[in-house]
């Protein structure tokens, strides 16, 4: 399964801490992250990621394309409520995009640890159906 991965700053070290956790079920799956994101990722994992340009550059858009493109199975995006971004129509087209296509999207912790479980257990399987 791909799984798309984007942190806002202040959620960056919620992120990382995620993925140590995560990261044998991370491991057999593909990660895409934005590119800060995903350096940082594999900075504590050591695990592949697949990255895309720093969200505020770009890299929130293409995440969208891969959506669009029935690309990714499943994203993490782990969003700092608090915080308004310059980028937020890019931030909100994901989740928008998600919601279009039909993927899973946690955007909290408490939900990111439902949907990797389930990414585990073979709860998301569905996805290789819908994809064909």
């Amino acid at each position: 399964m791909n799984i798309g991965m984007i942190a806002h700053d202040a959620k960056k070290k919620l992120m990382q801490n995620f993925c140590i956790a995560y990261r044998a079920i991370l491991s057999k799956n593909e990660v895409y992250a934005t590119g800060t994101t995903g350096r940082l990722i594999e900075e504590v994992t050591n695990l592949n990621v697949h990255k895309y340009l720093a969200g505020h550059l770009g890299g929130e858009q293409q995440l969208g394309a891969q959506i669009e493109h029935n690309q990714i199975d499943l994203v993490i995006f782990l969003r700092d409520p608090l915080t308004q971004k310059s980028h937020e129509p890019d931030v909100n087209n994901v989740v928008h995009l998600c919601d279009m296509h039909n993927i899973p999207l946690a955007t909290n912790l408490a939900t990111a640890e439902l949907l990797i479980k389930a990414l585990d257990r073979g709860d998301l399987d569905w996805r290789e159906i819908f994809k064909s």
